[in-house]
């Protein structure tokens, strides 16, 4: 499936998502660091609380780069970059207002994405020495679609289809609707030339999905011993990913069965941010 471009190829997704939420979080105006003299400078740092994979430095950078684009900005990690607690991630110089204003927001953003990157992390390192490749889904935050496939990709792990346009999948209503799997596949090639995937549920499916020329079959909540039966039917004929209850206590035994993939959609879904904080520093 696609993988996300370059983060060059989305910044204006980027632009637009900060100034949504700028002016969610700003409104007509900051009126709690109006308390603070106009002229006042001042240096802040951001720090970690716990271990994690940092990412989202450009979403960070641009909302300051909205606010107040005099205000300078000394990364001391990349994206990627594994940090532990107490870590200093940033410093940033300027007008303590515009400082003050943006740190929600960009807080907000680096914590999320970051979060993303950990857990994408945990299972690529689940999977160390093994061939399956970790694939996110699109259960990702409204609007934070590109955003959280940039993560899954800092934090180790690989992307699926970006959205609905990219690629086909052929679900189980899509086949009910179509009539066969059969029908649906012969529909889908007439319509696109874009990579095709069918999910099946079960073995007779999986037949029928191979039969119809399937070249990628999604196996749906199969538990390990249907798994490893649909690798021995298969036989190389198609790539194939499991899908369907992986945490990361079952990832490994998952892809121990052979598969080729497994999407997780805990990766974007079920996330608990990353504990940063902001504190302007005293002379």
């Amino acid at each position: 499936m696609n993988q996300v471009k370059h983060l060059i190829d989305f910044r204006q997704d980027i632009k637009q998502q900060i100034s949504f939420s700028l002016q969610e979080d700003i409104g007509n105006g900051d009126i709690t660091a109006s308390l603070i003299p106009a002229g006042a400078t001042a240096t802040a740092a951001v720090f970690v609380r716990e271990a994690a994979v940092i990412c989202g430095q450009d979403w960070f950078n641009e909302v300051y780069l909205q606010i107040n684009r005099d205000i300078d900005i000394k990364w001391q990690v990349n994206d990627g970059d594994d940090v532990v607690p107490g870590q200093t991630l940033c410093t940033l110089t300027g007008q303590a207002r515009s400082l003050l204003t943006g740190e929600r927001t960009a807080l907000n953003f680096l914590q999320t994405l970051s979060a993303t990157a950990t857990l994408a992390r945990k299972y690529a390192t689940t999977l160390k020495g093994l061939q399956t490749k970790i694939l996110d889904t699109r259960k990702t935050v409204p609007g934070l679609r590109l955003a959280q496939k940039y993560a899954v990709k800092c934090g180790g792990c690989n992307n699926h289809r970006i959205g609905l346009y990219d690629a086909i999948l052929i679900k189980e209503n899509h086949i009910m609707a179509a009539g066969s799997i059969k029908a649906a596949m012969k529909s889908a090639r007439q319509t696109t030339d874009k990579p095709i995937e069918v999910e099946i549920e079960n073995l007779l499916q999986l037949e029928e999905a191979l039969n119809a020329g399937a070249t990628r079959i999604l196996l749906d909540n199969m538990d390990m011993e249907t798994l490893e039966k649909a690798v021995a039917v298969n036989a190389h004929r198609a790539e194939l990913e499991a899908s369907g209850g992986i945490r990361l206590e079952n990832v490994r035994a998952t892809a121990e069965t052979g598969v080729d993939y497994i999407s997780v959609g805990s990766l974007t879904k079920n996330i608990k941010a990353i504990d940063l904080s902001m504190r302007i520093l005293m002379d």
